[in-house]
């Protein structure tokens, strides 16, 4: 049998070869151009005295060994209370906002609300996340007053506008099987959310409601500056007042409650997350 010659394949001359168009970069350059301008116009704005700026570290330093070389323990006990009082208040927006952001937040993830429900409720939350907890507080105080419920309200508010993008984001997240075979079982609106969407989100949901109040318990002292009550008022006096001392333990008291909150709430999201741990079991013969 004569095996059959093949032929050798000819190059393909170069001017037919299709060079692609090199890539325009006007765009990027340009947006390059005006973040680099707002920074500029930002530094030149605020009048930097550098050389405060360069005696900054000395500064913390001084005031460092003010507050900590021999804090005023005797204060503890109402540093201990006014920070309970911060975190009650943490503790009651967390749960108001995590309530009213999961009610409205459903019905604003895609596939669950119609359009002319799901967009008047996006902007609602984009116009509450433009808002500070501070702003939110010194207008609620007008009917309210300076008390701590204005805080826990504020912190409320102030939550809606994320926790609820968390909720219509983790609700989109789900696959859609369940949620389908329930739609298509005849379910209702309210049985697909119910069954098909809730059983698979929920985890999710608690552990950012978890996380919710991790910020608030932050966001609380922030609140008492402006004397809606808590630590933060307490810290704003002593510091008026320059009883760096008493400052020193109010601190202390903040980070060591701060931290403790943080990793108990961190187990339990862990917890929800990834479940429990398989404990060994003895194998049976």
């Amino acid at each position: 049998m004569t095996a059959t010659a093949t032929q050798p394949t000819q190059p393909t001359p170069a001017s037919a070869l299709t060079i692609p168009p090199r890539p325009r970069r006007l765009a990027t350059r340009a947006a390059g151009l005006v973040v680099s301008l707002v920074i500029v116009l930002a530094f030149w704005d605020i009048d930097i005295e550098w050389d405060k700026v360069a005696q900054l570290p000395t500064d913390l330093v001084h005031y460092g060994a003010l507050m900590f070389s021999d804090p005023d323990w005797s204060m503890l006990g109402e540093a201990a209370l006014q920070t309970w009082r911060s975190v009650s208040m943490a503790w009651i927006g967390a749960i108001l906002g995590v309530v009213l952001s999961t009610l409205l937040g459903i019905p604003a993830a895609q596939g669950v609300g119609p359009v002319w429900v799901r967009l008047p409720l996006r902007w609602i939350f984009a116009v509450i996340r433009a808002m500070p907890e501070v702003l939110i507080a010194i207008i609620i105080l007008t009917v309210t007053g300076l008390t701590p419920f204005t805080g826990a309200l504020a912190l409320a508010i102030g939550g809606i506008g994320t926790h609820a993008k968390w909720t219509y984001e983790t609700i989109e997240a789900v696959p859609p099987g369940t949620a389908e075979a329930v739609r298509a079982s005849g379910g209702s609106l309210t049985e697909v959310i119910r069954w098909g969407l809730w059983p698979v989100a929920a985890p999710e949901l608690m552990s950012l409601a978890l996380y919710r109040f991790e910020i608030n318990v932050r966001t609380s002292a922030i609140l008492g500056l402006i004397g809606v009550g808590g630590i933060g008022a307490m810290l704003t006096n002593y510091t008026q007042f320059r009883q760096w001392d008493t400052v020193g333990v109010l601190i202390i008291v903040v980070i060591v409650v701060t931290m403790i909150i943080d990793a108990i709430s961190g187990a339990i999201r862990r917890r929800i997350m990834e479940g429990a741990k398989v404990r060994g079991v003895e194998r049976i013969h």
